[in-house]
Parts: C-alpha cells; structure tokens; sequence
C-alpha cells in the first residue's frame, strides 16, 4: 500500500487483558462469585488496531509504553509471534491492564488501569524516524501521544484515532477528535446524542469521516458535508458472539485497511463488521485477528 516503507505507524494503545467469564451482567453481588478459569491476554485498543491491520497485511510498526514486568514481557512475546514489528519504551509505571467482566451473551465490562505512564525525557523522539516512513498514523488516546498526533498534523500525514466511550463533554478526548481524518466512537457513550457530537468534531475538527459504531446494531459512517450511511451487523455462520473484547478494535482496523486502499465509506464499514464480527465469535481479545482472504471469502 502506496510508495512509503511503512503503512500505519500505531501508537499507544498497549495492555493486558484479565479476562472473567460470569453468568450474566450486571453481576448480582455476593461475597464470593465462583468462575471459570480466567486467561490473560494482550489487549487495549492500539494492540487491537494493530494486530488487526498486521493480519491483513497493512505495514503496521506498534509503538507504546510498557513495563519491565510481565505484562510487558507478555506484550513483547505476543507481537513477535505475530510478527508486529513493536517499540516497546520501559517505563517505571508498568504496563496498562484491565480486567474485563465477559458474559455468557459477549457482553463485557471493563475495569481499565491506565497506570499514569508518562514518556521519558529521553525517549521523546521514540516514533520520529517510524514516523517519517510511514504513509498514515494511527493515534490511541493515551496522553504521551499528544505530541506525536501533532507532528503528525503538522507533516501532512493522515491521521485516525478511537474515541472508545467518549461522552462527547469530556475534554481529555478533544485534542484527538479535532485533529484526526477518521473519527471512531462507540455510539453507547452518546446516545441520542450522537448528531450533536458528531456535528461538533465536524465543525472543530478536520475528520473527513466519522465512524460510530453500536455493536450489534451495526455502525453509522458520518460523511462531511453529506449523509449518514448506516450498515448494519454481519452474521457469521456458525460463529455466534461469545466474546465482544476486542471487536470495536477490529472494525476500525479493518475499516482503516479498505480506506488505504481506496475503499468507499460504505465498503470499508463492510470490512469493518464481518472483522467485528469475527472478534465476537472468538474467546479473549485479539486472540485471533481475522486475514484478508477470510475477510474477502465473508464479505
């Protein structure tokens, strides 16, 4: 995809997911609720954008902030099975974690340690070589990238960023809105407000696209100066939902690979669902990133 040495920079985004399966949520309280047992993987959403890219074949390089702790070291040892090239700076805070509540429907939720991490002095400059190579940045909402989401404006480059559950009032989540081409949200956190938000990054912002997605109703692609497309959900056969960690990461990363393709908006949502879909079908987050002859073989 296109003439530079690398296709998406990612950056931020690292974590390891505790993964808890219960009967239903909300949890009913007790003192003691027996589980199956729980699994650790490596989640949050730049490891999701990331990996999701990397298994449909977009030159994708990770860069995020991790520890010198297991998690880290889980982290490392995931991308480089998958073959993600990964930057990987130390820093004393540890690596991100959450534990995820998953139940028997898919659903989830999540208690997120973002550990305050904070880039090192000395590692200002960790994404400026990768970021000169790449064609498009992708930016996770995690406070040491705010710097890097600049440079990237500043030097041209196509920028996308997930909101996640933003409410569209916090202003932690501004800088980002306002400065990427592709806008990803989760509709749940807006509600019924969702065209005043969404009006807001457009007249604020630079987006060209913005993208909110509502699980199993589907998702909703916001054009500048034009209409609203809503696409629905896909349906696997044989593969219901069992797990909905990690499936918003794979329908951004999915839509992403068809728009540096040249994609319409509406084909690249197409992508975005059956990739979404398949992260449901499968236990854990990222566990199994859906290829590119998969995803053509469904669409």
């Amino acid at each position: 995809m296109g003439t530079t040495s690398l296709d998406v920079l990612a950056l931020g985004g690292v974590g390891v997911d505790t993964i808890i399966r219960v009967a239903e949520l909300p949890v009913p309280f007790a003192d003691t609720v027996h589980v199956p047992p729980m699994v650790r993987y490596v989640g949050h959403s730049g490891s999701g954008w990331a990996l999701g890219l990397h298994a449909l074949g977009v030159h994708t390089h990770l860069v995020d902030l991790v520890g010198d702790d297991p998690e880290g070291l889980l982290a490392r040892e995931r991308f480089a099975a998958a073959g993600l090239p990964f930057t990987g700076v130390v820093v004393p805070e540890g690596t991100k974690r959450s534990v995820n509540l998953v139940a028997d429907d898919g659903r989830r939720m999540s208690f997120h340690d973002g550990r305050g991490q904070a880039l090192p002095a000395a590692q200002v400059d960790c994404h400026r070589s990768l970021l000169g190579a790449a064609r498009h940045a992708h930016v996770t909402i995690n406070d040491w990238t705010r710097p890097a989401l600049r440079e990237a404006v500043a030097s041209g480059h196509s920028v996308s960023t997930d909101l996640n559950d933003w409410d569209g009032v916090n202003p932690y989540h501004e800088e980002f809105a306002f400065a990427a081409d592709l806008v990803f949200l989760s509709a749940v956190g807006v509600t019924e407000r969702l065209p005043e938000v969404v009006g807001r990054v457009f007249d604020q912002g630079r987006a060209a696209l913005v993208v909110s997605t509502a699980g199993a109703a589907g998702c909703r692609v916001h054009v500048r100066g034009g209409s609203s497309i809503d696409v629905p959900a896909a349906a696997l056969p044989g593969r219901p939902a069992v797990d909905s960690n990690g499936a918003g990461d794979a329908f951004g990363a999915a839509f992403l690979a068809a728009w540096l393709s040249g994609a319409d908006p509406v084909e690249c949502a197409r992508w975005g669902v059956v990739a979404g879909a398949w992260a449901c079908a499968t236990p854990g987050t990222n566990a199994d990133p859906i290829d590119l002859p998969t995803l053509r073989s469904l669409l």
